[in-house]
Parts: C-alpha cells; sequence; structure tokens
C-alpha cells in the first residue's frame, strides 16, 4: 500500500521546519506515494507544487480563537481525501489536526505522526506534540528535552531522525559559478581579498548577533584583520534590535569591518567564500543546521558547545566547539584558526537520502 501523507505546518516560507517538509513531499512523490500539504500560503509553495505535491491553503498557524473554525475544514478534508497518515509540525496545527481527527471514527481514523522541532515551552499546549503514535526527534538534544520534560512519554514512540544536507549539492568541492562571484563582488566590492567570518542568523537577540560584533571588534583590536557578515533577514518587528547592533558597530568603531546583507537565497554561495563560519544561538538550538552546511563544504566552524550544534561538531569538527556564551574563549580559538586553519574532514554523516529513508520508513512501517 502507498499511503496518502499529509503534512500540516503554518507556512511554507523560508526555514528549517518549511524545507524540511518540501523535502519530504518531494521524495514522497518520488516514490509514488500521494503527497498533500496544508499551510498558509509562503515562497516555497512553488517548490512544492512543480514537484507534483498538493498544496491546501489554509492558515492553521494562527493562533487566535477564530482558528476553530477551520476544525470542520480539516475533518472534512481528512475523510474525503481518506488520508492515511498526518504529520503534524508545529503546536497550533497540532491541536487543529487532534480535535480534527477526534470527529473520525477510530477504525478510520488517519495514523499521527508528529516531529519536534525544537525546545517548546513546556506546558499542556506544547504537549500536543508528544501525542502522535510516533513522534520525531530532530536531535539527540531533543529527545532528552522531550524524556526530561514529559516522563509519561514512552520513549519507544521517539525516533531521532536530525535533519540532513543533500550531498550532491553541499560537498567539498563546491565554487560559485564566475558570474555569481562577479555579481556578488559588484554588489558588495568592499570584501573582496578580506577574511571574512560569516554568521548566518535572521536577525533576533538569541541568535547571537551582539556577541559576533563583540568578537569582531576584539580580534581587530588584536590586530587580526578580519571582517564580519550577518547574512539574515532583517524583519520589520527587529528594527530596534537592528538598530541597537547598528549602535553598537558604531560605538565599537567597527563600520569598516561588519557588513549586513540581510536575507539572501545564496547562502550555500556566501558559505563556501567565508573563511570561517560561526553558529552562536544563546540558547540551544535543536539542530544545528548551518553550522552542518558549512562544514559539508569544507569551510571550518566555530560554535557553542551546546544543543544540536554541539551534536554536529562532535561528529564532524569538534575542533570547532567554544564554551557557550564566552566571547573571549571564541575570540582566542578563532585567533588559533587564523594562524593555523585546521583541516575539516570529509565525512558528513547528515545526509538528506538518511533523513528522508529514516522518516518514510517511519511512513510505512505502518502497513508491513
Amino acid at each position: 500500500m502507498q499511503p496518502t501523507v499529509l503534512q500540516i505546518l503554518p507556512s511554507l516560507d523560508y526555514g528549517g521546519v518549511e524545507r524540511g517538509t518540501v523535502e519530504i513531499a518531494n521524495e514522497l512523490v518520488r516514490r509514488k506515494h500521494k503527497s498533500i500539504v496544508m499551510s498558509a500560503n509562503g515562497r516555497l509553495v512553488p517548490e512544492l507544487t512543480a514537484s507534483g505535491t498538493e498544496h491546501i491553503d489554509l492558515p492553521v498557524g494562527e493562533k487566535s480563537i477564530i482558528s476553530i473554525r477551520l476544525i470542520p475544514k480539516i475533518y472534512q478534508f481528512l475523510e474525503e481525501r481518506q488520508v492515511d497518515i498526518v504529520h503534524v509540525r508545529s503546536r497550533m496545527p497540532a491541536w487543529l489536526t487532534h480535535f480534527a481527527l477526534k470527529k473520525i471514527h477510530q477504525k478510520k481514523r488517519p495514523i499521527l505522526v508528529s516531529t519536534v522541532h525544537g525546545p517548546y515551552s513546556v506546558n499542556p499546549y506544547s504537549k500536543i506534540m508528544m501525542s502522535g503514535s510516533r513522534i520525531i526527534a530532530i536531535s539527540e538534544y531533543i529527545k532528552k528535552y522531550i524524556l526530561n520534560n514529559y516522563p509519561d512519554i514512552n520513549e519507544n514512540k521517539i525516533e531521532v531522525i536530525p535533519r540532513g544536507v543533500n550531498n550532491k549539492e553541499y560537498h567539498f568541492d563546491y565554487k560559485p559559478e564566475n558570474v555569481w562571484i562577479k555579481n556578488w563582488y559588484e554588489e558588495f566590492p568592499h570584501l573582496q581579498n578580506k577574511f571574512l567570518i560569516t554568521l548566518p542568523a535572521r536577525l533576533t537577540r538569541w541568535k547571537g548577533q551582539n556577541d559576533f560584533i563583540e568578537i569582531i571588534t576584539k580580534l581587530n583590536a588584536m590586530g587580526i584583520n578580519v571582517h564580519g557578515l550577518i547574512v539574515g533577514g532583517i524583519d520589520k518587528r527587529k528594527k530596534r534590535y537592528f538598530h541597537e547592533l547598528k549602535s553598537l558597530i558604531k560605538k565599537n568603531n567597527i563600520e569598516d569591518h561588519i557588513t549586513f546583507t540581510n536575507h539572501r537565497d545564496d547562502i550555500k554561495d556566501i558559505l563556501s567564500i567565508s573563511n570561517i563560519v560561526l553558529s552562536l544561538a544563546k540558547i540551544p538550538e535543536a539542530f544545528g543546521r548551518t553550522a552542518l552546511e558549512a562544514l559539508s563544504l569544507g569551510v571550518p566552524v566555530v560554535a557553542y558547545d551546546h544543543g544540536g550544534a554541539k551534536e554536529v561538531l562532535e561528529d564532524l569538527f569538534p575542533e570547532g566547539k567554544t564554551e557557550p556564551l564566552n566571547t573571549k574563549k571564541a575570540v582566542s580559538l578563532i585567533k588559533k584558526f587564523y594562524e593555523s586553519m585546521p583541516e575539516v574532514k570529509n565525512k558528513n554523516i547528515y545526509t538528506l537520502d538518511n533523513m528522508l529513508d529514516k522518516t518514510i520508513s517511519i511512513y510505512n512501517s505502518f502497513y508491513l
């Protein structure tokens, strides 16, 4: 039997959850499964539908009492389309799905799978993500979070499936095309021949941009001529934080040593021309995707030693681990790398193929 799989998430804009959803959907289609995604619209919808997945545009991520009106629509959709598996990837969609499933007779009810993408606040609202017949944790860190905070959950229900990168796209031999390099240096001429230290992260306090600025400041004060690149979207709600960062840069007198790129679709190319990539999340992240992408290109990474990034570096590049929130130690490690760059070994175990195989094996396991 080839099951019909419905994935539900808030929207399909760029992000790790959204990218993983599209990757699974594309693989389902390739394997002749019926693939459906329900979410609000977003920039990834054209890519999703072009590969053969059906998209249902519903605002299932809105945290509002009026979202209750969506429950009958979801119930009707599940019934009419005879969905076999519902894979929920966020809390609000999970609650709407929970109430929709309750309306379906137990013998006809689709199987529920959930992915815990982060260490949510611990409360009854978050516990809905632990209600699936199978629970996917995207790292060992997230599995420990589940077991520590919800001890009544059966550990056997939890499957650790780390995110992965496509080895055909992220590999040591990758080089940007000449036209990209030409366009890049036309846009950022001041970056030519610079030692680039890159922080790829959307602008938000916990991603560590202020620590990054302190690190670049200290390195330049030591006579180490580096340039800091902050790559990430600047949401209008984060304008105040952005201006705080700009003020800090001015105060530290390093305007000529920091560049903001805003959101970029060419992150792989930017990572590949970087000398070092940093991961400075102030609270542990569920998975170190940025670190993994850089290391998969052969670019050294310095990362705070906690959360999912810790796991990736332990497996692929332990030399790059540094004490969380300690910018002094991060500076010392970067200085060491600047003077003698360590080799990144070509041994990535976090592949997209592994993630796809393990996830779809969970779907298929209900029908073996």
